[in-house]
């Protein structure tokens, strides 16, 4: 803008100059002034002209080093911005192949604790494997937790509406803290307040909404070292289809000054600088996720908090009420009656002894291959009625040995459905496997009740 204002200034200087040389030249040759005058008045006007355009030129070169620094500045910002998208994917890939090696070993712990809580186990015994069973959980609920909120960090997330049964989803997740708990020495509780007694469903992400809970129970936990933890989960009826939920989680830990509380409400983005973060080792961690989670959802997370006595974060969601009504039926156990054929594809020895244990459980004869392209072949020869496809296999990964699956004759006739097992569980991994023509996803480590629900579904369909 200013050198477009200089230039307009030069154009008039030099167009204000033109015209006075032809005023001047007009006067002397209509001899009205005399020579010494035209020369003087000429001599003044080039003087002037000489100093316009020192200024202007100088004015140029400084707008032209501006011009050049901010050029300058901004190819070294964006070389700044490629090298830190380049961090960041190898921090992705990072944690993913950390989740992934840390999913697969604990798939077979889960898978043998399971197997153990089936046989004839003294109570002394149980107890013992339901310790361990629910230690194990932790760990994965951790691994999750992590890959998840760095999910977050990237920006890489949105919504996923279901309808839900909340209550039933977070009991299990709350089981697991209560043991996490038990082992620092802390009391755990948790209480669902409902108007209804529970009975709709309702229109909301689990999964986001757990991911907070994680979050900031962990953290509840981990600030405390005497006393209790209380988890409340407050539901309020509105007035049409909607529902309020308030979660309250309320601790007996350090806590926080005033200046702390202020700080973690200006920097919700960024709390690396908390001096209360600082002094716990790996303290805080989600928080800021956190503060994200529950803006996406709708909500506002608070935080009421006193040093030395302990701290309360909670927040408020506004959710619709489907109109699907739970049964008050006592749930069965799903039957399969008729014996399956199964094809696993699984590499890992041990996993494979683990899924053979519940899918035989299930009423499933289990034929084994270790890589896709053995998959592939055997489809071809043996029918079957459902194949467990991992992803990750040497040879020919899953999804390439699903892709060469379905363009077979036998696909085409069968149409037999295939479910992807696998430790990797990130969103990227359930949109691969969708696009490879996947039907299902059963990540590691397996839940029993998920492979129940899939067998019953996939057997029901051939």
């Amino acid at each position: 803008m200013k050198s477009i204002k200089s230039r307009y200034k030069l154009s008039f200087l030099i167009s204000l100059s033109i015209i006075s040389i032809l005023v001047i030249g007009f006067l002397f040759l209509e001899k009205k002034i005399y020579i010494e005058s035209a020369a003087g008045v000429l001599f003044l006007i080039a003087v002037f002209q000489v100093f316009g355009l020192q200024y202007f030129f100088k004015n140029q070169l400084k707008n032209d080093v501006i011009k050049s620094n901010l050029e300058f500045r901004v190819d070294e910002l964006k070389r700044n911005l490629d090298v830190a998208e380049t961090v960041a994917d190898q921090k992705s890939i990072y944690l993913a192949n950390m989740s992934y090696e840390i999913r697969t070993p604990l798939n077979t712990v889960l898978g043998m604790l399971n197997m153990l809580k089936q046989s004839n186990l003294e109570a002394d015994r149980l107890a013992e494997v339901e310790i361990a069973e629910y230690s194990s959980l932790h760990i994965s609920q951790l691994v999750n937790m992590i890959a998840d909120n760095a999910v977050v960090e990237r920006g890489k997330f949105k919504l996923d509406l279901k309808a839900i049964d909340l209550k039933a989803d977070l009991l299990k997740l709350l089981k697991v803290f209560e043991f996490q708990a038990l082992e620092k020495g802390l009391d755990f509780d948790y209480k669902f307040l409902s108007e209804n007694n529970d009975k709709f469903l309702m229109l909301a992400d689990s999964a986001k909404i757990q991911q907070v809970l994680i979050n900031l129970i962990n953290n509840a936990i981990k600030f405390t070292n005497s006393g209790k933890i209380n988890v409340t989960i407050d539901q309020t009826i509105g007035t049409d289809d909607s529902l309020f939920l308030t979660f309250y989680i309320k601790d007996t830990g350090v806590g926080m000054s005033t200046e702390e509380v202020k700080f973690l409400f200006n920097n919700k983005n960024d709390l690396s600088k908390s001096n209360l973060l600082r002094d716990y080792r790996g303290g805080g961690i989600g928080l800021s996720v956190s503060h994200q989670l529950v803006e996406l959802m709708g909500g506002e997370l608070k935080i009421e908090s006193k040093e030395n006595e302990g701290s309360t974060f909670y927040f408020s969601l506004q959710l619709k009420k489907t109109l699907n009504i739970k049964s008050d039926l006592v749930e069965t156990k799903p039957i399969i009656l008729n014996r399956l054929n199964v094809l696993v594809a699984e590499d890992n020895r041990t996993n494979q002894k683990v899924i053979k244990a519940l899918l035989e459980r299930h009423g499933a004869d289990c034929t084994f291959v270790k890589n896709g392209l053995e998959a592939v072949e055997l489809y071809k020869i043996l029918d079957f009625d459902i194949i467990f496809m991992d992803i990750y296999m040497p040879d020919m990964d899953g999804y390439e040995a699903t892709r060469l699956i379905k363009t077979t004759d036998k696909y085409a006739e069968r149409n037999t459905p295939i479910i992807a097992v696998s430790a990797s569980a990130f969103e990227e991994d359930i949109i691969k496997a969708k696009e490879a023509g996947i039907d299902d996803f059963l990540a590691k480590p397996i839940e029993v009740d998920k492979l129940k629900e899939l067998l019953v579904s996939y057997s029901s369909i051939k």
